[in-house]
């Protein structure tokens, strides 16, 4: 029942939508075309590169990671300093988007994982980004690049233990009914066979996904860049000969099925997200319901509303790997502040308003709307602390 009536208050929505909102204005047309064209985008450049990867590894936690792996890494009863140091290095690892780590969020989580380790690594996935934090240093100055990497690396763990202090009643509760069946010896697979498999598919998401590198960069980054596919072939080979020698036709299968799953829970709501941050902000340059000028406007230079609204405002910007740089080079030549800069660096990667509704399908909206109050209120602080440095 309560199902029906959810589908019948979005048929109602739908249709005062389709009757009041005045699809002939010039503002409204452009913005439900930025909408369309940001989803293609997204659709052009992340799906396949990074979401398909990230689910295939999603699956894969669900049903080759044994519970007690997970558990002894990220589980409530975990050893605080081995797992937050794990979701802290992950972040180094995954060079990930807000939206491309949520499959391998919703596989620790729902596999067992404790609410802060897997929120810490939820944060940590796209935010300590070693690529987006030296084009940072290299583009916007050394200054922010530095506070940027020391800020996403304390935001991880702080943000972790804030929700696992918070939410630690509902956490055991939610683990009480699981039965945690300990790893048995002489399986089919050895850890290290295992641990390959994974490895082989993080590498594959890697790069697949790998930037292409800002102008005047030379070195090993642009070398990687265009051998990137060869790279992903070769990996690709190796994946199915180690699907074909180490697993057997049911486990495979398992897999394809528990992969199948995460798309269709996220993948839904995702788009939906995308479609309206690009019907309200559009895509990068170009204007929608919200005009960009008056988000430069508003960041000038380091009062609270300001940090507060470059927080708020790159909360439910959708930034995808390494684009949130040259939109800030913009907005900083338009008057944006270098602590307000900050704080959208700080909040801007690690949410998304897709990344909203898809986490808050995950763990519920209480806890995600904690979770996004938390970063958005230490990326406020960390922006004001960092404007004052700075002048």
């Amino acid at each position: 029942m309560k199902r029906e009536w959810k589908i019948l208050t979005m048929i109602v929505l739908a249709f005062i939508g389709c009757y009041f909102i005045p699809w002939d204005h010039p503002v409204i047309r452009r913005s439900g075309l930025e909408a369309f064209m940001m989803l293609q985008e997204y659709a052009r450049h992340h799906v396949l590169t990074c979401l398909v990867p990230a689910f295939f590894i999603a699956g894969a936690i669900a049903v080759f990671v044994s519970q007690a792996s997970v558990l002894k890494y990220f589980g409530a009863e975990a050893k605080k300093i081995l797992s937050y140091s794990v979701a802290a290095i992950s972040g180094t690892v995954l060079a990930v988007c807000s939206c491309t780590v949520l499959p391998l969020f919703a596989g620790i989580y729902m596999r067992g994982g404790g609410i802060g380790p897997a929120t810490a690594f939820l944060y940590s996935g796209p935010a300590i980004n070693v690529l987006a934090i030296v084009l940072t240093a290299r583009v916007l100055g050394w200054q922010l690049g530095l506070a940027r990497a020391i800020g996403a690396i304390f935001f991880s763990v702080v943000t972790g233990i804030l929700m696992a202090l918070i939410f630690h009643k509902d956490d055991a509760e939610r683990t009480a009914g699981m039965v945690y069946i300990p790893d048995e010896d002489g399986g089919t697979r050895s850890l290290t066979q295992e641990a390959l498999f994974m490895g082989v598919m993080v590498l594959i998401l890697i790069f697949a996904a790998f930037a292409p590198p800002a102008k005047g960069i030379h070195g090993i980054w642009p070398v990687i860049y265009h051998l990137r596919w060869w790279i992903v072939a070769g990996l690709l080979i190796v994946l199915f000969w180690m699907l074909k020698a180490w697993f057997k036709k049911e486990e495979r299968v398992e897999w394809i099925s528990s992969t199948w799953g995460f798309m269709k829970q996220i993948l839904p709501l995702l788009g939906a997200g995308v479609l309206v941050a690009g019907f309200m902000l559009g895509r990068p340059g170009h204007a929608a319901l919200i005009p960009q000028r008056y988000i430069a406007a508003l960041v000038g230079g380091n009062s609270v509303r300001a940090n507060l609204f470059a927080s708020v405002s790159g909360a439910l910007m959708y930034f995808a790997t390494l684009t949130e740089v040259p939109i800030l080079q913009g907005l900083m030549g338009a008057g944006m502040g270098k602590g307000p800069a900050l704080s959208l660096l700080l909040a801007g990667p690690a949410l998304s308003l897709p990344n909203m509704i898809v986490i808050g399908s995950v763990m519920g909206v209480k806890k995600t709307s904690t979770y996004c109050a938390i970063i958005v209120v230490l990326s406020t602080i960390a922006g004001l602390l960092f404007g004052l440095i700075a002048a």
